[in-house]
């Protein structure tokens, strides 16, 4: 079956929203990426687009995999530009995702980022996964403090590697600073309007202003919300940047934590914009895409394929009807 592009809103009711397509954030976004996002709308609560994230040194091993355990192949190719300092593996990327564009993939990309107080190249732990003191975090979203130049140096250098997929006509699914909600990235756990929301739309600026990089979707992807006494410490309103910097949200979901209420949270935030699950590990089953129906795509994250999904779960994800595979997707 071939899913068309269609341009007509949805017009079903959902929590009191009325569905329909919104534009793109961007005013001046490519005609490429406007066409992505039409098509993600047509197929909100009809169809789950299927992904899988992959690593830059191993380009071809998980889809593969996939391809060997159920006979398909996924619609959605991520990947990451965790930088070590080097261009060698943001221009691996770059080169991956116009193969894969032009073979039909959808492109979600995101990134590891480093913690800007650090030189490259940026440890796991040592850095990505490192504080900012809040000293460090009122610097670094004060424009022309020595720590911002050094944040806008990082955020330039990927700035590059997108600009070359906008030159070869690629739309990509931008997803950054993701499981902001988290306590476990340097970006995390920031609420407020001087939280990660400044920082979301510092970057917004950044791109879409200065660089003019207009072939982005912008992915807002959250982790699943923490379940603690203190007033929903976590909870996704706390930290999203708001409608005007995001065109898609989306949750992190590990260990199958599929929960009805925060399924409902996220679809009340949205607000009739699309939802996706950005990073699984353990698939969903059945009876929870069928209570959330909603989800646009899901993306597993790399080896989680193997080491945390059966085979019958990860055939039973790609063979539902709903499910969108790599021959079935038909955007442009």
């Amino acid at each position: 079956m071939r899913i068309k592009l269609t341009l007509l809103a949805l017009v079903a009711g959902l929590n009191g929203f009325a569905q329909q397509q919104f534009a793109p954030v961007n005013p001046n976004t490519t005609p490429e990426a406007r066409k992505l996002l039409s098509y993600i709308y047509s197929i909100k609560g009809k169809h789950i687009i299927t992904g899988q994230h992959n690593y830059p040194h191993i380009p071809n091993k998980h889809l593969d995999s996939v391809k060997a355990i159920t006979g398909k192949e996924p619609g959605l190719w991520g990947a990451d530009f965790i930088w070590s300092g080097t261009n060698d593996v943001g221009q691996t990327i770059v080169d991956q995702a116009i193969k894969r564009y032009k073979q039909g993939y959808l492109i979600c990309l995101m990134w590891h980022q480093g913690r800007p107080t650090d030189n490259p190249p940026y440890g796991w732990k040592e850095s990505v996964q490192a504080k900012l003191t809040p000293a460090q975090w009122k610097e670094l979203t004060t424009p022309n403090t020595e720590l911002n130049k050094r944040w806008l140096a990082q955020v330039d250098q990927i700035a590059v590697w997108l600009k070359k997929l906008q030159d070869a006509k690629v739309p990509v699914l931008w997803r950054p600073y993701h499981e902001m909600n988290g306590v476990w990235f340097w970006w995390g756990d920031k609420k407020g309007p001087d939280g990660i929301s400044k920082l979301w739309k510092m970057m917004y600026d950044r791109y879409t202003n200065y660089h003019k990089l207009n072939n982005l979707i912008w992915v807002w992807g959250a982790n699943g919300p923490r379940d603690l006494p203190q007033d929903q410490a976590y909870s996704y309103k706390y930290y999203y940047p708001g409608a005007k910097y995001v065109d898609i949200l989306g949750t992190d979901i590990y260990n199958a934590d599929y929960e009805q209420k925060d399924y409902n949270e996220l679809l009340q935030l949205a607000k009739g914009k699309p939802i996706a699950l950005t990073e699984v590990g353990e698939l969903p089953k059945p009876e929870i895409l069928k209570a959330q129906p909603e989800w646009v795509w899901f993306m597993v994250w790399g080896d989680w394929l193997w080491t945390h999904n059966t085979k019958e779960l990860v055939k039973g994800n790609y063979a539902r009807p709903q499910a969108l595979t790599l021959d079935e997707i038909n955007y442009k």
